[in-house]
């Protein structure tokens, strides 16, 4: 349901282990998400090469840059691809917070929970002044802004990020 008040056609780029889960899977092939193989390099950037394609398609990709849900809700180091991407592609990123999302559904668990979640949907970053080299600047600025949002909405909403 968050989903549906983003604009626009997008597609998520998804760990290739959550294909596995019965009639999800199917789902999430048939919505055109795209499957990454984190354990191997050379695949994840045939991932990263069908992502840039979608982009040039008119499609925004999106992934959780952490590349999982905290379980602790501390926010984790982010995982480099999207921001590889962004630079090679010149799209902008924007970030979104999501806060509470971990109380309605927990890992592990594929059991939605009632509640209520926060959903921060910041201004597009442009990525023209980053380059590969310096994606780390990038990347450490997303990630400020995302925590920035999270310590503003955690105790408003009484949530965890």
């Amino acid at each position: 349901i968050v989903l549906a008040h983003l604009p626009g056609q997008f597609r998520w780029i998804v760990k290739k282990e959550l294909f596995h889960i019965p009639l999800f899977g199917k789902a999430m092939r048939s919505a055109g998400y795209i499957e990454i193989d984190r354990q191997h390099h050379e695949k994840a950037m045939k991932s990263l090469d069908t992502a840039a394609r979608k982009i040039r398609e008119g499609n925004s990709v999106m992934s959780f840059p952490e590349g999982t849900r905290s379980t602790d809700g501390k926010i984790k180091p982010f995982k480099q691809g999207m921001f590889y991407l962004a630079i090679k592609s010149g799209v902008p990123i924007v970030p979104i917070s999501i806060i509470g999302a971990r109380e309605i559904m927990p890992k592990r668990s594929l059991q939605v929970k009632p509640g209520k979640i926060v959903m921060v949907i910041d201004r597009p970053i442009d990525v023209t002044n980053f380059s590969i080299e310096n994606r780390h600047d990038l990347i450490d600025m997303v990630r400020k802004v995302i925590i920035e949002n999270c310590e503003k909405y955690k105790n408003s909403f009484n949530k965890k990020c």
